[in-house]
């Protein structure tokens, strides 16, 4: 019986070391935020009812790339939101490929240790601007509409696991 408890456990640890989380802002880590985006229901339903997905400049979905400022030269990553079904859903977490139209897409930085606590919800967007915890470029005023779901997003950086020691590879 212990002989079996002992394996349980051994196997339970090992099985664990093999699904680490990915470094915080790498393109596994955008896959797993683009997941948790389209299962939000504030994300998905609230952006639509506000025509905010409808900003796409034609291309038919928005980009939102973000990056960690004290991880110097690391790459950002890149969520692109289309409307799909009346939602807007995550198309594509990974690496930045789109060259950003700052009428209608998004780039956010910050020290991970901000990330983190917006992550955490110990503040909203709003105050992380308001005391440059947080750094933004794109459309002010659409944001500006948006801030329950925006919170929201902030809030997916806590909930998809992350490591944080490391920084993303350049």
């Amino acid at each position: 019986m212990k002989r079996a408890i002992l394996s349980g456990v051994v196997l339970a640890i090992l099985s664990s070391i093999g699904q680490a989380a990915p470094v915080m802002m790498t393109p596994e880590w955008a896959q797993e935020m683009c997941k948790a985006w389209n299962a939000d229901a504030t994300l998905t339903g609230k952006l639509v009812e506000s025509g905010w997905v409808k900003n796409d400049k034609g291309r038919g979905f928005k980009a939102i790339q973000i990056y960690r400022t004290d991880c110097e030269g690391s790459p950002r990553i890149e969520l692109r939101v289309s409307e799909k079904d009346g939602k807007a859903m995550c198309v594509y977490g990974g690496k930045a490929e789109s060259k950003l139209d700052s009428s209608a897409d998004y780039l956010m930085w910050a020290e991970t240790r901000r990330w983190i606590e917006m992550g955490k919800g110990e503040y909203g967007p709003m105050w992380a601007m308001m005391f440059n915890r947080l750094s933004f470029d794109g459309p002010m005023m659409e944001a500006m509409g948006n801030m329950g779901p925006f919170a929201s997003f902030l809030l997916l950086v806590g909930k998809v696991p992350g490591d944080v020691a490391a920084c993303p590879a350049k």
